[in-house]
């Protein structure tokens, strides 16, 4: 098996990768095909994935494209000197306005406190955090120039203190999601209202109440539109012309089509995203994830029942573009699946290797360059895995590892894995206290003793396994 060696995600940040990579093709959902990935500029290649709306945890659902796209950055950084990646936060949005007057606050501290729980989540999937991370409200500056740009050039009008795209200025409105302007209207929620010269024209500002935020523009006391924040704040920060614009299928209309109209019109019409990738959705049982259906699974609540990794897993067991479904069945499969995986990585405790040059197995590394093909990548990573647990050498291990390096998993201490449990807070010190005195008590063949330790152990969760390394202990998963 072909390896290729696989520097650390710091120094992946810093230099190019020691040898010439293999090809990237990825899945532009702009022209529905597969194609070889070339970047507008090597030395500088753009990313950008559409963010969360922070006036509540997310559910575990808005967790799959973070994951997905987090493989990516890992992979592109591999393959190039310089990778910038934004994940935005929308921090101005009807839906925090609400939830600010609910609690009687200001919506910084609606923000602020959903802001910090996503960036906390997220880290515990193992998400490295974005190398930019725009809000909305430091941008309104940005926000407004564009508004000013897109009326000067026709493609935006005023009305009633609103500024809306003109759909119709766009010709090519419908590319992305393959439809045309017409259908497009029909099948979507418009807001019917007596200032739009048409009902699919969209909001780019609108005015806001004085219990509302706002901010000083030349159409009055406002705030921005959706669609043109993420306009905005792309530009700002990566450029008019990205790489990459990535986020979930169901962002692809109207968000990022009415995004694609108001950037090439406010930039002369040069293109916005060179790619779009989109994630598919998860489902539950089958069924789609929905409020109304109470099947909506908080990531916040999940992280402190189940072990983050194997939540990570389950992201990634279906390929990326289609839908994924959820279920405790399969929670608790890629759990079982984790416990393989770190019990040969703890029987190999004592094979040494040199942690700080990993190799990537390059048939791993060619799953993921084909559209991350994340289930073939894991199928690899079990063949190692099996490798390390028959060969047992230096080799084996580090080729484990660096495999799991590449899709974020297996970078814990196995001892530490095994000591997880979702929701349990397991006092480390007093289960090795115990175990201490059951050693003793066998020792002194005291063995009611001994089992009544065993029987405590028990009791707290913990499971001990006597074998010729000694004594170790896990916690009993659920």
């Amino acid at each position: 098996m072909l390896f290729r060696s696989a520097p650390s995600t710091d120094a992946a940040r810093r230099s190019p990768p020691r040898i010439p990579p293999m090809p990237i093709s990825l899945y532009n959902s702009l022209t529905r095909h597969t194609e070889p990935f070339t970047p507008l500029d090597p030395d500088r290649v753009t990313v950008y994935l559409c963010g969360p709306t922070v006036y509540n945890y997310v559910h575990i659902g808005n967790a799959r494209g973070p994951v997905v796209f987090d493989v990516l950055v890992r992979l592109l950084r591999r393959h190039y000197p310089n990778v910038v990646y934004a994940r935005n936060i929308t921090d101005v949005e009807d839906k925090i306005n609400a939830a600010a007057q609910a609690e009687g606050v200001p919506i910084s501290t609606i923000t602020d406190r959903y802001a910090g729980a996503y960036r906390e989540d997220m880290a515990r999937l193992g998400i490295a955090p974005p190398d930019l991370e725009p809000h909305a409200t430091a941008h309104i500056g940005e926000i407004i120039a564009m508004n000013e740009s897109l009326i000067a050039s026709g493609h935006a009008y005023a009305a009633e203190g609103h500024v809306l795209f003109d759909v119709g200025s766009y010709a090519a409105y419908g590319a992305l999601s393959g439809r045309d302007t017409d259908e497009l209207i029909a099948g979507a929620r418009v807001e019917v209202a007596p200032y739009k010269k048409s009902p699919g024209d969209f909001v780019l500002w609108k005015p806001s109440t004085p219990e509302q935020p706002g901010w000083d523009s030349p159409w009055g006391r406002g705030r921005p539109g959706w669609h043109i924040e993420c306009s905005a704040m792309c530009a700002a920060q990566l450029g008019e012309t990205i790489d990459i614009h990535a986020g979930g299928v169901d962002l692809l209309f109207p968000h990022h089509e009415n995004e694609i109209a108001q950037s090439t019109c406010a930039h002369g019409g040069k293109t916005f995203a060179r790619w779009w990738m989109h994630n598919g959705m998860l489902t539950f049982d089958g069924r789609k994830m929905s409020k109304s259906l109470g099947n909506v699974l908080v990531l916040h609540q999940l992280l402190k029942q189940h072990r983050p990794e194997a939540l990570r897993l389950l992201l990634l067991r279906g390929h990326y573009r289609q839908p994924l479904d959820w279920s405790d069945n399969a929670l608790a499969q890629t759990a079982s699946t984790l416990d393989g995986w770190y019990r040969v990585l703890r029987d190999l405790a004592d094979v040494a290797i040199d942690a700080t040059r990993l190799p990537v197995p390059e048939r791993m590394e060619a799953a993921l360059c084909d559209d991350l093909n994340t289930p073939q990548a894991l199928a690899e990573l079990a063949v190692l895995a099996d490798a390390a647990r028959q060969q047992r050498t230096p080799e084996a291990k580090a080729a484990l590892l660096g495999g799991g390096a590449l899709l974020g998993l297996l970078q814990q201490d196995a001892e530490a894995w095994f000591r997880q449990a979702g929701g349990s807070d397991i006092d480390a010190a007093r289960v090795e206290a115990l175990i201490e005195q059951r050693q003793a008590a066998r020792a002194a063949r005291d063995f009611a003793r001994a089992d009544a330790i065993r029987g405590e152990l028990a009791g707290m969760g913990v499971v001990i396994e006597d074998g010729a390394q000694g004594t170790r202990w896990s916690v009993q998963k659920s």
